[in-house]
């Protein structure tokens, strides 16, 4: 199948085929070609993902990978944010992907790909493993990742269980690699296609709590790198990714799109502006019962005791990720994030919803589970036509008041997006609940430099720039 070449810079093409037009679009795009409020995405994209991977490096699962990596070692090609290990840069990005993940506080796509917590660290490995590239080149690989993996990202109907960033993600990430590393169109090609053998995983580790759902993260940057270092090599993958009879259109999409579908307007619409940037560091579909629970909390100034029941009405789809019953398990923060009847409980017993309230201790408070256990989440299939975030609240207090709330468009997605100030106040909770801070005027430099990135000549600085003076050594 072909089809016309893509609005980019450069192209000469007159009549390629949609993988063609993908990886032309990865080589050639440049900062200037971005759509500025993509460009603004791509710089939310690298700060929010670089703050939850500072905050996130403390937390279970990263240390224990930490010490099987720098126990396996290997070159020392890259650096390990907060920590400042130098390992394979395949190594590296496993483990800042992983970290990036471990709060669940960073960029999503619905239905719920993580695109930049993979696309960042694939990037950053990259920059390294490349000996530098420049903050404008580097900045162009971050968009370019986020819009190749939004242009993967499916529909609820597609994934059908399956983790969505371990099939969308992927494409990003090696994008934002073989961009940042040079590689040319028919290498970028075969990248791409080796990064599509790279799809999987499921969301059975996020309804089970388990630490997998970070460390898939990690497994999908360290994916881009890997891709892209063996396409330089000469290792071939199926080119025919989005057009062969057993391609992604095939197998994930279920032939419920045309090839061409992925590439439609690539360089002139931006589907990376569909990102959202959590207002509360819990699952995407836990943001506006959050935020309900918040304002009629403050509005009725309520207690845990005062609430008789609360009813909260999602779509199928959300209410099987986050509306089972809530069991601390063996991992209670990522229990917690997915857990619906948490969230409400959290926010009308400490009137916030902060990092802090997810950490295990404060999950396993014995005081929240009468509250959780007058919470009932109920599936509402007329909900799927009102949008995949869409949320009904319903609460009854023990003097008889009733008050019901409704999201169509939760906060923090297109059409609903953060201000500035809502955005940088998340930037500054990470930073402020690293368990290893950067310190204030590291903070501030990276700050700036993602700020002007394209005055930064080398993309590495930022690796300097996440270092924390306090980190310990590597058991």
């Amino acid at each position: 199948m072909t089809t016309s070449a893509p609005a980019t810079a450069g192209s000469t093409a007159t009549e390629i085929g949609p993988e063609e037009r993908l990886a032309e679009f990865v080589v050639v795009t440049t900062v200037d070609d971005v759509a500025p409020d993509a460009l603004d995405v791509a710089r939310r994209v690298l700060l929010s993902t670089l703050a939850t991977g500072v905050a996130g490096a403390g937390e279970e699962g990263v240390g224990e990978l930490r010490s099987l990596l720098v126990e396996r070692g290997g070159r020392p090609e890259a650096t390990a944010i907060v920590f400042g290990d130098r390992l394979p840069a395949t190594s590296i990005a496993l483990l800042n992907g992983t970290a990036c993940r471990a709060l669940d506080f960073c960029d999503a796509i619905a239905p719920g790909a993580h695109i930049g917590s993979s696309v960042v660290p694939a990037a950053l490995a990259a920059a390294e493993l490349a000996g530098g590239c420049t903050g404008s080149t580097f900045l162009a690989a971050v968009a370019v990742g986020a819009e190749v993996g939004a242009r993967f990202n499916l529909t609820e109907e597609m994934y059908a269980g399956f983790d969505p960033t371990g099939i969308a993600a992927v494409f990003g990430a090696v994008a934002a690699a073989s961009r940042v590393m040079g590689l040319s169109r028919a290498q970028t090609r075969q990248a791409l296609a080796l990064g599509f053998n790279r799809c999987g995983g499921s969301f059975q580790s996020n309804i089970d709590g388990s630490l997998a759902v970070r460390v898939q993260q990690g497994i999908v940057a360290q994916a881009g790198l890997d891709c892209a270092q063996m396409a330089v090599r000469g290792i071939t993958g199926p080119v025919n990714f989005l057009t062969g009879p057993y391609s992604f259109t095939h197998l994930y999409a279920r032939d419920l799109c045309p090839p061409d579908a992925f590439v439609a307007d690539l360089g002139s619409e931006w589907r990376s502006t569909h990102f959202m940037f959590k207002r509360f560091p819990s699952c995407g579909v836990t943001q506006g019962v959050t935020q309900q629970a918040l304002d009629v909390t403050a509005e009725l100034d309520l207690q845990g005791d005062d609430v008789e029941h609360v009813e909260v009405r999602l779509p199928p789809y959300s209410h099987r990720l986050v509306g089972n019953e809530f069991v601390p398990g063996d991992n209670p923060r990522v229990s917690a994030q997915f857990s619906v009847k948490y969230c409400v409980a959290n926010a009308i017993t400490r009137r916030a919803a902060t990092l802090e309230h997810f950490r295990p201790e404060l999950v396993l408070d014995p005081g929240l589970v009468p509250l959780m256990n007058r919470v009932d989440v109920l599936a509402d299939p007329s909900m799927d036509r009102r949008g995949h975030s869409s949320v009904d609240f319903e609460l009854l207090t023990t003097d008889g008041r009733q008050v019901r709330r409704s999201y169509d468009v939760a906060p923090g997605y297109p059409g609903n997006g953060l201000t500035e100030a809502e955005y940088r106040a998340r930037v500054d909770d990470c930073m402020a609940y690293a368990a290893w801070p950067l310190g204030a005027d590291r903070i501030a430099a990276l700050v700036d430099a993602v700020a002007d990135l394209d005055a930064v000549a080398d993309a590495r600085d930022l690796a300097a720039l996440l270092i924390s003076p306090s980190a310990p050594p590597a058991r």
